[in-house]
């Protein structure tokens, strides 16, 4: 067992119940991510990993071609218990019938085999983070710093932005579905421009943004005092609070991935919902971020390279762990390609269409405004208020619509069917 020195409830206390090596393997990365783990062998009840100091627990649970022993296992470990138990089960498409039994709950998750430790560390620090556990000091993990204290609110949802291929409105969806949410649905937002290097949100937005995230963190360490992402953001005429991680894309020597994570931890119970504009790329900022995301907006366009770029997304996804977040935003839906098309040649629904809105995305921009304050009649504003309705929506805990069925009049461009398989 491994303990992070950090005192009673910083973070829950991960059980490990596999088989080695994988189990030392996982053990390792979580011990260095600050983790306090508890490695049961095989056979062991998840019951075991329960103390007075530790009352909540995150278990990661290898199915191991033993759904119903396994099942059995974690309804006797949530029998009784005053504490809290999410679990991580790892397992195959032909297990998962038989883990039904398991009283799986909301904050359970499952990761389809193959799997890697990385990704395993980042769905786990998001099931932390989601089990609402008070934060104490700690170093550098997901929840460090002592700012985050779950008992002050509800968690507001986190809404990534995300492809990665640039140029298919990523922005543009961000800024827009920010300023749905305030202006709409009357909620407090902040939108976070997390692309370091070709990030203009600001500029989008008309705005001078001032201070990044990387100052005030520079300044932390210089012992000037902490400050949240809503502490510098700038605040936009349409209500939404705006920050950069960074201003500067060839220097920014305090972006690391765990900070970035611990920020916006901090900022969901400050606000009522975060819009965060990704790079495209799949580095370490980005995958804390698809961590801690409650949902993966993918903007695609229609036009092959888009495609190409979503479909590869979504096998990178299964990778990280992170598939079932995905949600599709056809952008420019029916320029050239039916949304049906795109659907089903990429394997995914989507959850709405942005239709054309030509130069009024332009002056709207040109104003230093969004689509939302600038034209609020455009019938591509009430796409966007359609977008934000299905997101609450879903956050509220109604379902999910159906992959779309892969295959269709484009696949043979592609050379081979989308992948459809979490």
């Amino acid at each position: 067992m491994a303990n992070n020195g950090t005192g009673e409830g910083a973070r829950p206390a991960v059980a490990i119940l596999m088989p080695d090596p994988e189990r030392s393997n996982v053990d390792d990365v979580l011990t260095d991510a600050g983790f306090e783990t508890i490695q049961l062998a095989p056979g062991s009840a998840i019951a075991e990993a329960f103390s007075a100091k530790n009352p909540t627990i995150v278990a990661v649970v290898d199915v191991a071609g033993d759904p119903e022993a396994i099942a059995a296992n974690v309804a006797e470990a949530r029998r009784g218990r005053s504490g809290h138990l999410s679990v991580l089960f790892l397992a195959g498409e032909d297990e998962l019938d038989g883990l039904q039994s398991a009283g799986i709950d909301e904050n359970d998750e499952i990761v389809l085999r193959p799997w890697s430790v990385d990704a395993l560390r980042w769905r786990i620090e998001a099931m932390a983070i989601r089990a609402q556990v008070p934060t104490s000091q700690t170093s550098d993990a997901v929840l460090s710093g002592g700012h985050v204290n779950a008992e002050w609110t509800p968690a507001a949802p986190v809404f990534a932005v995300f492809n990665p291929k640039g140029g298919v409105g990523k922005t543009t969806i961000a800024t827009n579905l920010a300023a749905v949410l305030q202006l709409r649905k009357q909620m407090q937002v902040l939108l976070i421009d997390a692309d370091t290097v070709t990030g203009h949100v600001g500029l989008s937005l008309g705005m001078s943004l001032g201070r990044s995230a990387v100052d005030s963190w520079t300044d932390d360490e210089a012992g000037y005092g902490h400050e949240s992402l809503v502490d510098i953001a700038g605040t936009h005429s349409s209500g939404i609070r705006v920050v950069s991680l960074a201003t500067d894309p060839l220097r920014h020597p305090t972006l690391k991935s765990e900070r970035v994570g611990d920020a916006i931890a901090e900022a969901r119970h400050l606000v009522d919902a975060i819009v965060v504009d990704l790079h495209p790329s799949y580095s370490e900022v980005n995958l804390a971020v698809f961590a801690l995301a409650d949902r993966i907006l993918v903007p695609v366009t229609p036009d092959l390279p888009a495609m190409r770029a979503a479909i590869q997304l979504k096998e990178v996804a299964v990778e990280v762990g992170v598939r079932d977040r995905l949600s599709l935003v056809i952008n420019r839906a029916n320029s050239g390609v039916t949304v049906k098309d795109m659907e089903e040649t990429i394997g995914l629904q989507a959850m709405a269409h942005i239709r054309s809105a030509g130069m009024h995305f332009v002056w709207s921009s040109n104003a230093g405004m969004t689509l939302i304050d600038k034209f609020p009649r455009h019938p591509a504003t009430q796409d966007f208020e359609h977008l934000a309705e299905r997101l609450i929506a879903v956050h509220m805990g109604a379902p999910m619509p159906e992959p779309a069925k892969a295959g269709s009049l484009l696949k043979n461009l592609f050379g081979r069917k989308a992948i459809t398989q979490a």
